[in-house]
């Protein structure tokens, strides 16, 4: 694998080392080495939690689905050609896995009100492929607005992990593994992108490199219009790589979820960040209840609320990957300003049971723009898919 010309190839060992999270420091050895994870789409279940109220009026219809076997983007090209209705018109808050059973909220603008007379589940019916997929229309209602990316503001997830291994060292029981999970709904965890985010291998930082040195894609030069998601996935993914490796840097030094000097804090359950002049008794007892939380950043240019202890961490961090000075340059080059995202995710309503030792069933809630993943690295090193 190689980029652009002027820089040393990059090897499948630098791409694991970013985007593997085996490779990821974790608080505590995770209590079980191995665990088989979606081998059937009810393994897996998502449920959307949008907190809001419906007005019962207005042009778009709004449809809660229950789906399996099916992603997100299929189901909303299968509602506009029921509705026959441009794609653009209609809505979905956050995209869910097609390897699973998830319940979420779409929205289509029909401004006269009529709707064909085959439901969509009839309409959808007649198209689907296998005995896994299945759709299902839970509740509908009219509202005035559409339905936009990012309205949700959690997801609840029922995991199931089959074919547990333990790991002696850490949990030679299941009671010994009882002890992680309490800890994880006390203290959350690290608040990692998933593997999900870099693409099969690590493709998605390989492409990201190429086009910030080269100006093309897989060997072309991307369309402005057409490649605008694909070009926000690479920039996306070659944040997703910074973040991640200053956030295990942060946990290798015990910092994840205690305060630097210079930190930025993020408020819990919100996208509010500010800075301090210094820390005191306050900030401290703020973090340890999980008021707020450390910051890392989505990197870009004018990266000027971070200083002290926390920028030079966040510095160090880039200067001792090769691969990610790259991202990080080309990234400014883009001139994508910096966000800041926090170190550590609260893990809401945690709950477990385990139907027999070789198996666990999990529920918990997340906020959006999180990874089960994340929670699951904390407990299984092996994950099997």
């Amino acid at each position: 694998m190689t980029s652009a010309t002027s820089h040393a190839p990059i090897s499948p060992e630098q791409i694991t080392q970013l985007t593997d999270s085996r490779q990821w420091a974790q608080p505590t050895p995770a209590p079980i080495s191995s665990a088989r994870f979606k081998q059937s789409v009810v393994d897996f279940q998502v449920d959307e939690l949008l907190d809001i109220e419906l007005s019962g009026a207005g042009e778009h219809l709004w449809l809660l689905i229950k789906k399996s076997g099916m992603n997100t983007s299929f189901v909303a090209d299968q509602l506009a050609k029921w509705a026959k209705i441009p794609g653009r018109d209609v809505g979905y808050s956050g995209l869910k896995d097609r390897q699973a059973v998830t319940t979420q909220w779409f929205s289509l603008r029909i401004p006269k009100g009529e709707l064909p007379e085959l439901s969509f589940d009839e309409f959808i019916t007649a198209n689907l492929n296998s005995e896994t997929e299945s759709v299902q229309v839970l509740k509908q209602d009219w509202h005035s607005k559409k339905l936009n990316r990012g309205t949700h503001k959690a997801n609840k997830f029922v995991i199931r992990l089959t074919d547990i291994e333990l790991n002696p060292k850490v949990a030679a029981t299941t009671a010994e593994a009882d002890e992680v999970l309490t800890l994880i709904s006390k203290a959350g965890v690290p608040n990692y992108f998933g593997e999900q985010r870099f693409g099969r291998q690590g493709n998605n930082i390989v492409s990201a490199l190429e086009w910030f040195e080269q100006g093309t894609i897989n060997g072309r030069k991307p369309h402005p219009k057409k490649s605008r998601d694909l070009q926000s996935l690479l920039l996306s993914s070659a944040r997703s790589a910074i973040f991640n490796q200053i956030v295990s840097a942060r946990v290798e030094q015990d910092n994840w979820d205690k305060a630097l000097e210079g930190d930025v804090f993020n408020l819990n359950g919100s996208g509010s960040v500010f800075t301090v002049e210094q820390l005191d008794q306050e900030i401290q007892q703020r973090l340890d209840s999980g008021d707020i939380h450390p910051t890392a950043p989505l990197w870009g240019i004018k990266n000027d609320k971070v200083s002290g202890a926390a920028k030079a961490l966040e510095q160090q961090v880039v200067a001792q990957y090769p691969v990610l000075q790259r991202l990080a340059q080309g990234l400014e080059k883009k001139e994508l300003k910096t966000m800041r995202r926090a170190t550590r995710l609260p893990v809401s309503d945690l709950s477990w049971t385990w139907p027999d030792e070789q198996s666990l069933l999990l529920q918990f809630t997340l906020p959006t723009g999180t990874f089960a993943t994340s929670v699951l690295a904390n407990l299984v090193t092996d994950l099997i898919q």
